[in-house]
């Protein structure tokens, strides 16, 4: 049997993350325009790629959930949605995912290894 990785639980963060990205449209009223579609892809996005590393890990996953946090953080200035409650969210889930991954990224390469035993 595969043992989890201690890091796994990081994934499962960015997943509700994500999760919460990709109903905020719907939560924060903003249904409409490219705040909305920015939204759920973005969530949708960073779901799929923690569902795949809590499944089958592999480092390209962990990327895959730092740009998308850093796309939700810059996408408010690119797609022109700033001063509103999208903005806001996004930026705030984008930051929240973004350092999520680079820790676990972080982690892989430089956190404790794991005794074998």
């Amino acid at each position: 049997m595969r043992k989890r990785r201690p890091e796994a639980i990081l994934d499962v963060y960015n997943l509700v993350l994500g999760a919460a990205l990709f109903v905020s449209p719907w939560l924060f009223a903003f249904s409409q325009g490219a705040a909305s579609i920015d939204a759920r892809l973005g969530g949708a996005a960073i779901v799929t790629a923690s569902i795949a590393a809590l499944l089958v890990f592999a480092e390209w996953e962990e990327w895959i959930e730092l740009l998308a946090g850093l796309w939700m953080v810059a996408s408010p200035f690119v797609l022109g949605f700033q001063h509103t409650t999208a903005m806001h969210v996004s930026i705030a889930i984008g930051l929240v995912v973004a350092y999520i991954a680079a820790l676990d990224l972080w982690l892989i390469h430089y956190g404790p290894k794991p005794v074998e035993g």
